[in-house]
């Protein structure tokens, strides 16, 4: 409960604030307005263009932030779980080097396609990002059953590629640099409701779904054998849990680019908060997830306003720091 009101908050400041200030009075009054039959009763005394800000501009980013946020945490969880890694990230298979290299391709061809709203960039974006999914679990895919081992040296190579592939387009980008660099560091700059409509539904069925899994996911974390005698079909749920963590990070970074760390520290504070069990877990980690990417966005946006900074970089900020210090405990367990 502490967390969705922490959500309501975040979303109420974020909503606010910016170069154009908007009151708390306003917006309730905007958002009411809208409201069949209980807007007639509301005094419009408020001007064109906050309303413009507000729900053109403001709220399809916040709501955007709340979904990527969301997405990523919970991809992060899936992936330590499945891999048995606390340093394994949405990103751990090759979704990154795959979203990028597909964004670096339609930057640099210049190529127009929109498809559900989405531009080419993002819709380049997103199928590189799933075909580095399906590329990397063929690899790993032997007979019935998924190797993890294999899938996460699969991705290494595949992305190592990839990455050097997106520099190379990079080198020769000319004029078109600073477009790929600033897709590379992750924004929510253009934020519209078509992208909103484009990624909502498959995240929120995504999390659904493997909330729905979490008990599995504590099963599996006892070992695949344990599992299997506790009644789950281990090779089933590994395919299923993979599929659509990936499915939800390949939407999120179609819109918003690369946006690190939010996968790899939320599971890691909320396991601290709420324990282990990812029947709180998840829900706990979407939720902190969502309010951590929105405060970035909020940050990101007004710290040097007008001038915005990609939110990847205010994440990154506090998400390597805290790597380092996973880092140097693994190391002091170690030894």
């Amino acid at each position: 409960m502490g967390l969705v009101v922490a959500l309501g908050a975040i979303v109420v400041v974020s909503a606010r604030t910016g170069t154009a200030s908007i009151s708390f009075v306003d917006i309730t009054k905007m958002v009411l307005h809208r409201v069949p039959v209980i807007g007639d009763g509301i005094i419009v005394d408020w001007t064109d263009g906050s309303e413009i800000i507000f729900f053109r501009i403001r709220l399809p980013r916040i709501i955007l932030a709340l979904l990527i946020g969301a997405a990523l945490s919970v991809a992060g969880v899936t992936y330590q779980a499945l891999f048995k890694n606390p340093m394994a990230d949405p990103y751990i298979i090759g979704v990154s080097s795959g979203a990028a290299f597909g964004a670096n391709l339609a930057i640099l061809t210049g190529v127009t396609v929109t498809v559900a709203g989405l531009s080419s960039v993002s819709v380049f974006a997103f199928f590189g990002a799933l075909g580095v999914t399906y590329l990397v679990y063929s690899i790993a895919h032997i007979g019935h059953r998924v190797h993890i081992e294999t899938l996460l040296l699969a991705g290494i190579a595949v992305g190592a590629f990839l990455s050097a592939m997106s520099s190379f387009m990079m080198y020769v980008a000319g004029d078109k640099l600073h477009q790929m660099v600033y897709w590379t560091m992750g924004g929510l700059w253009s934020s519209t409701w078509d992208d909103v409509a484009a990624v909502a539904l498959v995240i929120a069925l995504g999390i659904a779904v493997i909330l729905r899994r979490s008990r599995n996911l504590n099963l599996l974390l006892m070992g695949d054998e344990t599992a299997q005698h506790l009644g789950v079909e281990v090779e089933r749920e590994k395919k299923l849990l993979l599929a659509f963590s990936s499915l939800i990070t390949a939407f999120a970074v179609s819109v918003s680019g690369l946006i690190g760390f939010v996968g790899l520290v939320i599971p890691h504070i909320m396991r601290l908060v709420v324990g282990p069990d990812h029947r709180i877990l998840v829900p706990s980690s979407a939720l902190f997830g969502a309010i951590f990417l929105i405060g970035a966005d909020t940050v990101a946006r007004t710290i040097f306003s007008p001038t915005e900074l990609p939110v990847g970089i205010i994440t990154a900020f506090f998400g390597g720091p805290f790597f380092a210090y996973l880092l140097i405990k693994r190391k002091r367990t170690v030894c």
